[in-house]
């Protein structure tokens, strides 16, 4: 293992920075190379059978690219949907991010909570089985939006956003049967950590966000553990995957993560 080998990030936008900051935290010396699937972007859009085929592929040609030691599929939605099909085509160690159903059960009181995520990933049997061992005793509500990645998207480029927007995507899950007992909320999308102030703003009363940055953290530099890494942290590395727009609006906000250096592929 040389030293120089970074850590690989795959996300359609920014929200795997919300996994990529915890790692930082870990492993300050890490080399980071964060992939944007702009041309694939909005994976929660996307189709199981897209998904499945894209992600694997994607990966195989920026490892092609990128000689990496481990990649982080850092997008809730590919996950779920793509975690195995990448696991069974790249031989290397491969991290993913699922809901954080587990430590919401563990935390809830009211025994309700909610799980906000992406349309493709509330519906998946993914979150049935998680929901079925380890919050038997929870009544969990779901609901989907693509407006809170655009929120989050847009944050990223030092837009504005307003409150009653975050309180209208909230509703989603307040509005439904016994959703007034919700307690506690699973941001299933990797983008949502990075609104979490404004949800809460929005929220109106006390609710705990939970989300698995950290764990996923932990999981990275246990698989990297007695590895070498460089003395001091190299600059950051962002491929953008090109759907032609304009990635300038992007850049400030990646370089707050350290990200100095930009390509396209």
């Amino acid at each position: 293992m040389d030293a120089s080998q970074p850590l690989l990030f795959l996300d359609p936008g920014v929200g795997g920075l919300s996994i990529l900051a915890p790692v930082q935290e870990l492993l300050p010396n890490a080399p980071i190379v964060y992939a944007m699937d702009q041309a694939g972007y909005p994976y929660g859009q996307k189709t199981e059978a897209e998904l499945t085929g894209r992600v694997p592929a994607l990966l195989g040609r920026l490892m092609e690219h990128v000689d990496a030691r481990l990649i982080v599929i850092a997008c809730n939605t590919a996950s779920v949907i793509a975690l195995d099909p990448v696991r069974q085509a790249l031989d290397i160690p491969i991290v993913g991010t699922v809901p954080a159903i587990k430590p919401a059960a563990a935390l809830s009181k009211s025994r309700v909570f909610g799980v906000l995520g992406t349309r493709a990933t509330v519906r998946q049997p993914y979150v049935d089985n998680l929901s079925r061992e380890f919050a038997g005793d929870c009544t969990v509500i779901r609901h989907g939006s693509h407006e809170l990645v655009m929120l989050a998207e847009r944050k990223l480029r030092g837009e504005q956003t307003a409150i009653a927007d975050y309180a209208a995507i909230l509703d989603g899950l307040f509005s439904q049967p016994r959703g007034e007992e919700i307690d506690t909320i699973v941001l299933a999308c990797t983008h949502f950590p990075l609104v979490e102030t404004e949800l809460a703003e929005a929220a109106g009363r006390p609710i705990a966000f939970v989300h698995g940055g950290e764990g996923i953290a932990r999981r990275v530099a246990q698989l990297t553990e007695g590895q070498p890494w460089p003395d001091a942290p190299p600059p950051g590395r962002a491929i953008f995957i090109s759907d032609g727009s304009d990635t300038t609006p992007l850049k400030p906000g990646l370089e707050r993560y350290g990200i100095t250096e930009f390509e396209a592929l």
